[in-house]
């Protein structure tokens, strides 16, 4: 008769420990991009849209390096990319000349009614 009451104690005592386990808030995951990141890439893209800004690098100290990442091919500053050259790298966009056409390809597509997080706001007016 002893055992089937230890049984159920270790029952019980287990039970005790998994519940506050389901029952834990999950915690923000602070690597994760912003939303309005996740809604763009996640987006269907046009078969129009041409090439994909995907990463900015860019050295802190100057004359060092500045690279993009588009279509997955690593670009640095001055370099041809499918027959377009590299010619600026900004902190959110490149720009690629191809003859007297200027491509500018940003890495968040800002979409209607959305404000990306590093714009600033409009100052409000006093009253």
């Amino acid at each position: 008769m002893n055992l089937p009451k230890a049984a159920a104690l270790a029952l019980l005592f287990a039970l005790q420990f998994a519940v506050p386990c389901a029952q834990a808030e999950t915690l923000q995951d602070p690597t994760r991009p912003p939303a309005l990141a996740i809604a763009v890439n996640n987006a269907p893209a046009a078969a129009s849209a041409g090439p994909r800004l995907q990463s900015i690098l860019v050295a802190r100290e100057p004359g060092g390096r500045h690279l993009a990442v588009i279509d997955g091919e690593t670009v640095r500053l001055g370099e041809q990319f499918r027959g377009a050259r590299l010619v600026r790298i900004g902190d959110n966009e490149v720009e690629l000349v191809r003859g007297t056409e200027r491509q500018v390809l940003r890495l968040y597509e800002e979409t209607a009614g959305v404000t990306p997080a590093h714009a600033t706001a409009p100052k409000q007016a006093r009253r």
